[in-house]
Protein backbone atom coordinates (compact mmCIF):
# COMPACT_ATOMS: atom_id res chain seq x y z
CA UNK A 1 0.00 0.00 0.00
CA UNK A 2 1.38 3.62 -1.01
CA UNK A 3 2.00 6.11 1.58
CA UNK A 4 -0.27 8.28 0.39
CA UNK A 5 -3.16 5.65 1.13
CA UNK A 6 -1.80 5.23 5.29
CA UNK A 7 -1.98 8.15 7.57
CA UNK A 8 1.35 8.09 8.99
CA UNK A 9 2.14 9.87 12.57
CA UNK A 10 4.84 11.46 14.29
CA UNK A 11 5.57 10.62 17.87
CA UNK A 12 8.74 12.22 19.79
CA UNK A 13 10.29 8.98 21.50
CA UNK A 14 10.89 10.71 25.20
CA UNK A 15 10.34 7.29 26.86
CA UNK A 16 10.84 3.77 26.13
CA UNK A 17 6.92 3.96 26.86
CA UNK A 18 6.12 5.37 23.70
CA UNK A 19 7.16 2.54 21.49
CA UNK A 20 4.38 -0.12 23.57
CA UNK A 21 1.84 3.21 23.25
CA UNK A 22 2.25 3.66 19.71
CA UNK A 23 2.59 0.16 18.60
CA UNK A 24 -0.86 -0.42 20.44
CA UNK A 25 -2.56 2.40 18.94
CA UNK A 26 -1.87 1.20 15.32
CA UNK A 27 -3.27 -2.01 15.95
CA UNK A 28 -6.25 -0.35 17.32
CA UNK A 29 -6.55 1.60 14.06
CA UNK A 30 -6.36 -1.08 12.06
CA UNK A 31 -8.43 -2.80 13.56
CA UNK A 32 -11.00 -0.37 13.20
CA UNK A 33 -10.45 0.11 9.31
CA UNK A 34 -7.93 3.03 9.36
CA UNK A 35 -4.42 1.68 7.47
CA UNK A 36 -1.92 3.70 10.18
CA UNK A 37 1.96 3.59 10.90
CA UNK A 38 3.67 5.99 13.00
CA UNK A 39 7.57 7.10 13.23
CA UNK A 40 9.16 8.26 16.11
CA UNK A 41 11.56 11.48 16.12
CA UNK A 42 14.54 12.08 18.67
CA UNK A 43 13.03 15.72 19.11
CA UNK A 44 10.31 17.97 18.66
CA UNK A 45 12.09 20.43 16.39
CA UNK A 46 12.89 17.57 13.90
CA UNK A 47 9.69 16.48 13.97
CA UNK A 48 7.65 19.69 13.06
CA UNK A 49 10.17 20.12 10.55
CA UNK A 50 9.76 17.04 8.76
CA UNK A 51 5.49 17.13 9.11
CA UNK A 52 6.43 20.43 7.09
CA UNK A 53 8.35 18.90 4.43
CA UNK A 54 5.39 16.14 4.15
CA UNK A 55 7.01 13.20 5.31
CA UNK A 56 3.66 12.33 7.28
CA UNK A 57 0.36 13.43 7.94
CA UNK A 58 -0.28 14.17 11.51
CA UNK A 59 1.56 15.25 14.56
CA UNK A 60 1.79 14.16 18.43
CA UNK A 61 2.86 17.85 19.65
CA UNK A 62 3.89 19.20 22.62
CA UNK A 63 2.54 22.55 22.85
CA UNK A 64 5.94 24.08 22.34
CA UNK A 65 5.95 22.31 18.89
CA UNK A 66 2.80 23.40 18.48
CA UNK A 67 3.59 27.24 18.31
CA UNK A 68 6.36 26.34 15.86
CA UNK A 69 4.76 24.43 13.89
CA UNK A 70 1.77 26.87 13.25
CA UNK A 71 4.40 29.75 12.97
CA UNK A 72 6.69 27.80 10.12
CA UNK A 73 3.35 26.52 8.13
CA UNK A 74 2.12 30.48 8.25
CA UNK A 75 5.28 31.39 6.74
CA UNK A 76 4.73 28.35 3.72
CA UNK A 77 1.62 29.56 3.13
CA UNK A 78 -0.57 26.78 5.09
CA UNK A 79 -2.12 26.65 8.17
CA UNK A 80 -1.85 24.29 11.13
CA UNK A 81 -4.93 23.18 13.21
CA UNK A 82 -4.91 21.22 16.53
CA UNK A 83 -7.62 18.76 15.98
CA UNK A 84 -7.71 16.80 19.20
CA UNK A 85 -6.00 16.39 22.58
CA UNK A 86 -6.48 14.35 26.21
CA UNK A 87 -8.48 15.33 28.70
CA UNK A 88 -5.54 16.05 30.77
CA UNK A 89 -3.87 18.18 28.66
CA UNK A 90 -6.41 21.03 29.04
CA UNK A 91 -6.61 24.01 32.23
CA UNK A 92 -3.17 22.79 33.55
CA UNK A 93 -1.37 25.00 35.66
CA UNK A 94 2.57 25.48 36.77
CA UNK A 95 3.41 26.16 40.68
CA UNK A 96 6.60 28.44 41.69
CA UNK A 97 7.68 26.89 45.10
CA UNK A 98 10.16 28.10 47.74
CA UNK A 99 10.98 26.31 50.81
CA UNK A 100 8.61 26.30 53.59
CA UNK A 101 11.13 28.04 56.15
CA UNK A 102 11.89 31.02 53.01
CA UNK A 103 11.77 34.48 54.13
CA UNK A 104 10.17 35.07 50.44
CA UNK A 105 6.64 36.07 50.43
CA UNK A 106 6.04 37.39 47.15
CA UNK A 107 7.23 37.15 43.47
CA UNK A 108 9.29 40.80 44.36
CA UNK A 109 11.40 39.20 46.98
CA UNK A 110 12.96 36.65 44.46
CA UNK A 111 15.02 39.85 42.99
CA UNK A 112 18.68 38.79 43.39
CA UNK A 113 18.02 35.28 43.92
CA UNK A 114 18.18 32.31 41.94
CA UNK A 115 15.20 30.66 40.91
CA UNK A 116 15.48 26.90 39.42
CA UNK A 117 13.60 25.66 36.49
CA UNK A 118 13.37 22.75 34.09
CA UNK A 119 14.97 22.36 30.69
CA UNK A 120 15.52 25.18 28.77
CA UNK A 121 12.66 24.42 26.36
CA UNK A 122 10.39 23.00 29.35
CA UNK A 123 6.69 25.12 28.50
CA UNK A 124 5.55 23.85 32.07
CA UNK A 125 9.14 24.05 34.09
CA UNK A 126 11.00 26.94 32.31
CA UNK A 127 8.65 29.10 29.72
CA UNK A 128 5.32 29.94 31.43
CA UNK A 129 6.78 30.29 35.14
CA UNK A 130 9.41 32.87 33.79
CA UNK A 131 6.43 34.47 32.32
CA UNK A 132 4.91 34.86 35.15
CA UNK A 133 7.15 36.36 37.00
CA UNK A 134 7.88 38.56 34.19
CA UNK A 135 4.59 40.17 34.04
CA UNK A 136 4.84 40.14 38.07
CA UNK A 137 7.29 42.90 37.72
CA UNK A 138 10.82 40.81 37.30
CA UNK A 139 12.94 40.16 34.61
CA UNK A 140 14.47 36.55 33.93
CA UNK A 141 17.96 36.62 33.93
CA UNK A 142 18.02 40.13 34.83
CA UNK A 143 16.56 41.03 38.33
CA UNK A 144 17.26 37.38 38.93
CA UNK A 145 19.90 34.66 38.24
CA UNK A 146 17.90 31.59 36.14
CA UNK A 147 19.67 27.83 37.01
CA UNK A 148 18.47 25.47 33.73
CA UNK A 149 18.42 21.82 34.55
CA UNK A 150 18.57 20.83 30.77
CA UNK A 151 17.68 16.75 30.52
CA UNK A 152 17.48 15.74 27.13
CA UNK A 153 16.92 18.51 24.97
CA UNK A 154 14.64 18.35 21.58
CA UNK A 155 12.03 16.81 24.19
CA UNK A 156 10.43 19.91 25.44
CA UNK A 157 10.36 19.17 28.85
CA UNK A 158 8.48 15.48 28.33
CA UNK A 159 11.32 13.80 29.91
CA UNK A 160 10.88 15.32 33.56
CA UNK A 161 14.22 14.78 34.47
CA UNK A 162 15.29 18.68 34.78
CA UNK A 163 12.28 19.70 36.41
CA UNK A 164 13.17 17.08 39.68
CA UNK A 165 16.75 18.12 39.19
CA UNK A 166 15.42 21.84 39.80
CA UNK A 167 13.50 20.82 42.75
CA UNK A 168 16.46 19.11 44.52
CA UNK A 169 18.30 22.38 43.86
CA UNK A 170 15.55 23.92 45.65
CA UNK A 171 15.35 21.27 48.57
CA UNK A 172 19.47 21.27 48.64
CA UNK A 173 19.49 25.44 48.79
CA UNK A 174 21.38 26.09 45.75
CA UNK A 175 17.97 28.08 44.61
CA UNK A 176 15.97 29.98 46.51
CA UNK A 177 12.69 28.97 44.19
CA UNK A 178 11.52 26.71 41.73
CA UNK A 179 9.02 26.08 38.70
CA UNK A 180 7.26 22.73 37.79
CA UNK A 181 3.76 21.75 36.40
CA UNK A 182 1.04 21.35 39.24
CA UNK A 183 0.93 17.44 38.71
CA UNK A 184 4.58 17.08 39.14
CA UNK A 185 4.14 18.63 42.43
CA UNK A 186 2.34 15.76 43.67
CA UNK A 187 4.08 13.30 42.23
CA UNK A 188 7.50 14.85 43.94
CA UNK A 189 5.62 14.69 47.02
CA UNK A 190 4.61 11.38 46.72
CA UNK A 191 7.99 9.98 45.90
CA UNK A 192 10.36 11.93 48.27
CA UNK A 193 11.90 14.67 45.77
CA UNK A 194 9.97 17.23 47.76
CA UNK A 195 10.15 15.81 51.58
CA UNK A 196 6.68 16.36 53.41
CA UNK A 197 6.14 20.00 54.61
CA UNK A 198 9.32 20.79 53.22
CA UNK A 199 8.07 23.91 50.41
CA UNK A 200 5.10 25.93 50.27
CA UNK A 201 3.67 27.26 46.86
CA UNK A 202 4.61 31.16 46.00
CA UNK A 203 2.23 31.75 42.73
CA UNK A 204 0.73 29.59 40.74
CA UNK A 205 0.49 30.72 36.45
CA UNK A 206 -3.06 30.93 35.02
CA UNK A 207 -4.27 27.85 33.23
CA UNK A 208 -2.26 26.75 30.01
CA UNK A 209 -2.91 23.45 27.68
CA UNK A 210 -0.51 21.12 26.47
CA UNK A 211 -0.35 18.60 23.73
CA UNK A 212 -1.87 18.25 20.67
CA UNK A 213 -2.83 16.63 17.40
CA UNK A 214 -1.60 18.91 14.84
CA UNK A 215 -2.36 18.25 11.17
CA UNK A 216 -1.70 20.93 8.07
CA UNK A 217 -3.66 22.18 5.55
CA UNK A 218 -2.09 19.91 3.23
CA UNK A 219 -3.43 16.87 5.08
CA UNK A 220 -6.17 14.47 3.15
CA UNK A 221 -9.29 15.20 4.72
CA UNK A 222 -10.59 11.41 4.62
CA UNK A 223 -8.13 10.20 6.29
CA UNK A 224 -8.08 12.24 9.47
CA UNK A 225 -11.38 12.50 9.64
CA UNK A 226 -11.43 8.77 10.27
CA UNK A 227 -8.69 9.38 12.70
CA UNK A 228 -10.53 12.15 14.39
CA UNK A 229 -14.01 9.74 14.39
CA UNK A 230 -12.29 6.70 16.23
CA UNK A 231 -9.79 8.91 18.68
CA UNK A 232 -13.02 10.87 19.80
CA UNK A 233 -14.97 7.29 20.00
CA UNK A 234 -12.19 6.01 22.16
CA UNK A 235 -13.39 4.27 24.91
CA UNK A 236 -11.90 4.07 28.57
CA UNK A 237 -13.86 1.43 29.40
CA UNK A 238 -12.64 -1.03 25.68
CA UNK A 239 -10.27 -3.35 27.83
CA UNK A 240 -7.81 -3.41 24.91
CA UNK A 241 -7.26 0.92 24.62
CA UNK A 242 -7.31 1.26 28.81
CA UNK A 243 -3.95 0.05 29.14
CA UNK A 244 -2.51 2.48 26.26
CA UNK A 245 -4.59 5.35 27.68
CA UNK A 246 -3.18 4.90 31.22
CA UNK A 247 -0.09 4.89 29.84
CA UNK A 248 -0.46 7.98 28.33
CA UNK A 249 -2.30 9.41 30.74
CA UNK A 250 -5.88 9.98 30.14
CA UNK A 251 -9.22 9.36 29.99
CA UNK A 252 -11.03 10.90 27.30
CA UNK A 253 -9.38 12.15 23.63
CA UNK A 254 -10.87 16.14 23.74
CA UNK A 255 -11.80 18.09 20.53
CA UNK A 256 -8.83 20.15 20.01
CA UNK A 257 -8.72 23.92 21.42
CA UNK A 258 -5.89 26.28 20.65
CA UNK A 259 -7.43 29.37 23.16
CA UNK A 260 -4.88 27.93 26.50
CA UNK A 261 -1.73 28.13 24.87
CA UNK A 262 -1.71 32.25 24.45
CA UNK A 263 0.69 31.92 27.57
CA UNK A 264 2.86 30.48 25.82
CA UNK A 265 2.78 32.30 22.96
CA UNK A 266 3.74 35.46 25.36
CA UNK A 267 6.22 33.08 26.98
CA UNK A 268 8.22 32.15 23.18
CA UNK A 269 8.59 35.87 22.03
CA UNK A 270 9.55 36.92 25.61
CA UNK A 271 12.04 34.66 26.02
CA UNK A 272 13.32 35.02 21.83
CA UNK A 273 12.69 31.15 21.65
CA UNK A 274 11.27 30.82 18.27
CA UNK A 275 10.71 34.19 16.06
CA UNK A 276 7.70 35.29 14.27
CA UNK A 277 8.50 32.72 11.33
CA UNK A 278 9.39 29.55 13.49
CA UNK A 279 12.92 29.99 12.88
CA UNK A 280 14.95 28.66 16.55
CA UNK A 281 16.46 32.05 18.20
CA UNK A 282 16.91 30.58 21.48
CA UNK A 283 20.73 30.95 22.49
CA UNK A 284 22.15 28.02 24.07
CA UNK A 285 19.51 25.67 22.82
CA UNK A 286 20.74 22.47 22.35
CA UNK A 287 19.30 19.15 21.46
Amino acid sequence: MSNAKILILGAVAYDPKVVTIWEGFKAFFIRKGLPFDYVLYANYERQVEAQLAGHFQVAWNSPLAWIRSQRLAQAAGLTAQAIAMRDTDQDLTSLILVRADSAIQSIADLKGKVVAVGAIDSPQASLIPLSHINANGLTPGVDFEIAYHDVLGGKHGDHIGGERDAARALIAGRAAATCMIDGNHLLFAREGTLPAGSTRVLAQTAVYDHCNFTVLSTTPDELIGRFYELLLNMSYDDPEVRPLMDLEGLKVWREGRVENYRALEIAVDEMKFYDANGNITAENYRY
